[in-house]
């Protein structure tokens, strides 16, 4: 699947990603995309539709944010600063990739062998200053 937007239509393509993601059960997202091409800013959304309250960040620090819906944990990860795939062993990935709730993956390169089968990939490329590209990746 391919969507092509504009920075102002992030909220309808969020929810046409939900929608696929719901129809598809899967809850392993990775997010594949430059800096700056708003990963975390697709994910803030996606979230929202998904009933988090709460202010969505990006984890580049914490590497996880977890985020709470009315019915279920939502996980939030950033690996760009990791260095081998020990470290998200060490800080319990598989258990939240296992766990059967969403997990939004940045900079997913260095773990894709911790991932279960069924994982999707939101490739993001930017097509100008305000327009975006995804392709989706099942």
């Amino acid at each position: 699947m391919e969507i092509n937007y504009s920075l102002s239509e992030i909220h309808n393509v969020a929810k046409q990603l939900l929608d696929y993601f719901k129809n598809k059960k899967t809850k392993i997202i990775l997010f594949d995309a430059p800096m700056a091409a708003g990963k975390t800013t697709l994910i803030k959304e996606i979230c929202k539709l998904l009933g988090v309250d709460e202010e969505v960040t990006s984890p580049t620090f914490a590497i996880i944010n977890e985020y709470t819906t009315p019915d279920e944990p939502v996980y939030h990860f950033d690996f760009y600063r990791l260095k081998k795939i020990e470290d998200a062993i060490n800080i319990g990935a598989e258990d939240y990739f296992y766990s059967g709730y969403y997990c939004f993956v940045e900079w997913a390169d260095l773990i894709k062998d911790l991932l279960p089968e069924n994982y999707a990939v939101v490739k993001i490329e930017i097509t100008g200053d305000n327009s975006r590209k995804i392709n989706l990746l099942t």
